[in-house]
């Protein structure tokens, strides 16, 4: 496809949704955001009790930002052993590929949380279900595999269930297991949203997490963006790693330079996912009147920037004002240090 006609921008929360049991889930792939080369994303919604079915993804690990509400999770460990966690807003997960999980909301209310996966090719409906593999099972491996007679088989699944609906988790009932000694951060949970973020005033805020400080999370890294009205995320390139992007509150503004020329420029809205190719350059711009939120995953567990403004503070005056065709006095002026953010 042409970069003169390749979107940088799918509006994601305004796709036709696979429902199931109250849960609703709406997915984009390369196949339906083709710029979204290296990451593929799902926007999933659980009410209280509804459950994502046990299952795994055999091409790629699955990053998670819960945006509000709380769910709990489940994941199988192929070494041995397993864990349970619950996660609230401004929480994260890893599992990686093929690794066996399940997510079910806690309420009170809905369970909204955005997926990353580190494959473009990824889709969920696509995806590993316990169900869908023992429906598929002839009836005597399952009686003998899972212990059960014939009368028990006959009462699993006919197919797919994808979403179940059922009892709300409740620590002091046989629904769930407490925890003995309640942790902040666990294995497979990090919570992005307590964390101490950079601020540039006037300008916005950064939250990040990598494998550095997520250690489990070793193909993936997230940040969440606070950008201020008319303040932007500065021109810069990620020289490791794409960009998926999802648009979580305010209108904003992207361009990816593609080079020789190319440059695609695109308007967001709350909803909406962008992508910025790896060493693509880019930016985000503020373009409303309140604070534009934006989560933004990498395919690589390490976040690396190249942004304008060191970069032009690292060289000569003399190398500014040739490569550029101004004067001394004006190549004075550019950025004498890394901005990050600049404000409006």
């Amino acid at each position: 496809m042409s970069t003169n006609t390749l979107s940088f921008r799918y509006a994601l929360e305004k796709q036709p949704p696979r429902t199931g049991s109250g849960g609703i889930t709406r997915g984009a792939s390369v196949h339906q955001f083709p710029a979204s080369i290296g990451i593929a994303g799902v926007s999933m919604r659980l009410p209280p009790g509804v459950m994502r079915e046990l299952h795994w993804h055999a091409n790629a690990a699955e990053w998670a930002y819960v945006v509000s509400g709380n769910c709990r999770t489940t994941i199988l460990h192929p070494e041995g052993g397993a864990a349970t966690d619950t996660f609230g807003p401004g929480d994260v997960w890893y599992f990686p590929r093929g690794w066996g999980h399940s997510i079910q909301g806690l309420g009170p209310g809905e369970c909204h949380f955005i997926l990353i996966f580190d494959n473009g090719d990824f889709s969920e409906d696509h995806t590993f279900s316990l169900t869908d593999w023992l429906s598929r099972t002839p009836p005597e491996v399952l009686t003998q595999s899972l212990h059960l007679s014939a009368a028990e088989v006959a009462l699993l699944p006919k197919g797919e269930v994808y979403f179940a609906a059922g009892p709300v988790p409740d620590d002091r009932s046989p629904n769930a297991t407490p925890r003995a000694e309640p942790a902040l951060l666990t294995t497979h949970r990090y919570p992005l949203g307590a964390q101490q973020p950079r601020r540039v005033p006037g300008g916005g805020l950064q939250r990040t997490v990598t494998v550095k400080e997520f250690p489990i999370s070793t193909s993936m890294a997230g940040s969440l963006l606070e950008i201020e009205p008319g303040a932007m995320r500065e021109l810069h390139w990620h020289p490791n790693a794409d960009e998926w992007q999802y648009y979580l509150e305010g209108r904003g503004e992207m361009a990816v330079f593609l080079a020789q020329g190319n440059v695609v420029k695109e308007e967001f809205e709350a909803g909406d996912i962008g992508y910025a190719p790896m060493g693509a350059g880019h930016y985000i711009r503020n373009t409303g009147a309140t604070v534009l939120k934006v989560l933004v995953g990498f395919n690589s567990g390490h976040y690396q920037a190249n942004d304008l403004s060191a970069w032009l503070a690292t060289n000569p005056l003399d190398v500014l004002a040739t490569n550029l065709g101004i004067p001394r006095e004006i190549a004075a002026k550019l950025p004498q240090g890394q901005a990050f953010f600049v404000p409006g």
